[in-house]
């Protein structure tokens, strides 16, 4: 069943239009009955069937910030993108809103390449995926389920289920705080339970502190001034349902990542404080094992498409629009795409 969606038609992103480009809104349903909003780009010079990407993150974001850079330069770049609003966000249905899943979630990606593959215009064969922050290491979990996703880029990324499950730096890694997590959680549920409302659990912080750790303070420099913001942005305003991700805090949804046969790129800021999670989620990915895995499987089949990129210098947002130096590797992005979604050079 396909929910009507109150779509906005007026350019509202971050970023202007390219004139190498067109655009429309355009919507698809999911597995789970969602209904997403999308933005989707196509080159000026599109001709014939055509490699696709789809495109998310990062996590409480909304496609009018970074995953619409991506995919509208990816478009300029000759593929037909498409960057969505995950389920409970932005112009996507699904209530309460600011819900994350992991399953829900990697649905989302799943119904974007069902979405892409049935267009008259794109090569069903030829479909790759970005995700940036979160949505970074639900891309691979997606590419880990579904063999039609033919090359991955995981941009800056974030492990949801670690991060949720072990805290930052795994420093809550313990039965101890994980119970008192669940105990909050649990509260949480009571109090909405009693107020018939859902809390919402603030995003990024403001004002900032002068003593805010350098990732609060990257954050706040994306997501809370005119280079990022957006009304429909979790992040950037009331941030995500109080008990929003608590589905993360008990999965560990990468397990399988090391049968993943397909490409897969994974870029990461030198500086970023999330770094962790794509050197450790790569390292797992081509050896079966990695700190903050405990456990042990076969290294890949395919250890030859797969590689790690760290950025010299670049902080965490700097990979949600290149920051300040313009650190986003384009080249290297439509290298990897047209490579293993093996296309030709576009005009």
């Amino acid at each position: 069943m396909t929910t009507d969606l109150n779509l906005t038609q007026e350019w509202d992103k971050t970023f202007a239009l390219s004139d190498k480009v067109s655009h429309e809104k355009v919507t698809f349903t999911t597995n789970y009955g969602f209904t997403l909003a999308a933005d989707l780009y196509m080159p000026k010079n599109a001709a014939g069937k055509m490699p696709a990407i789809a495109v998310s993150g990062p996590f409480g974001a909304v496609k009018e910030q970074c995953s619409g850079l991506y995919a509208m330069t990816m478009a300029e770049r000759g593929f037909i993108t498409l960057a969505f609003d995950p389920s409970f966000t932005g112009e996507s249905s699904g209530e309460p809103r600011r819900t994350a899943s992991p399953d829900i979630n990697t649905e989302d990606f799943l119904a974007a390449v069902d979405y892409l593959s049935q267009r008259g215009d794109v090569d069903a064969d030829k479909i790759g995926i970005i995700g940036i922050c979160g949505w970074g290491g639900i891309a691979l979990n997606a590419a880990g389920q579904d063999p039609r996703i033919k090359a991955t880029a995981a941009m800056t990324m974030y492990d949801m289920s670690r991060v949720n499950g072990n805290g930052y730096f795994d420093a809550d890694d313990s039965e101890d705080a994980r119970r008192n997590a669940r105990l909050a959680w649990a509260s949480a549920r009571k109090a909405d339970l009693e107020s018939g409302t859902f809390a919402q659990a603030g995003g990024v912080v403001d004002p900032l502190p002068e003593d805010a750790p350098f990732f609060v303070k990257d954050y706040y420099d994306y997501y809370k001034t005119p280079r990022g913001y957006h009304a429909r942005s979790g992040n950037s305003n009331d941030g995500w349902r109080t008990t929003g991700c608590q589905a993360f805090g008990n999965a560990r949804f990468l397990y399988y990542i090391n049968e993943i046969r397909s490409a897969v790129l994974v870029v990461h800021g030198e500086k970023a404080h999330s770094r962790y999670f794509g050197e450790n989620a790569f390292e797992y990915m081509m050896n079966g094992k990695a700190d903050g895995y405990d456990f042990v499987r076969k290294p890949n089949p395919v250890p030859e498409n797969k590689e790690l990129m760290i950025i010299p210098g670049a902080s965490h947002t700097d990979l949600y629009d290149g920051g300040r130096d313009k650190v986003i590797p384009w080249d290297k992005l439509e290298s990897f795409f047209r490579s293993n979604l093996h296309t030709v050079a576009q005009n």
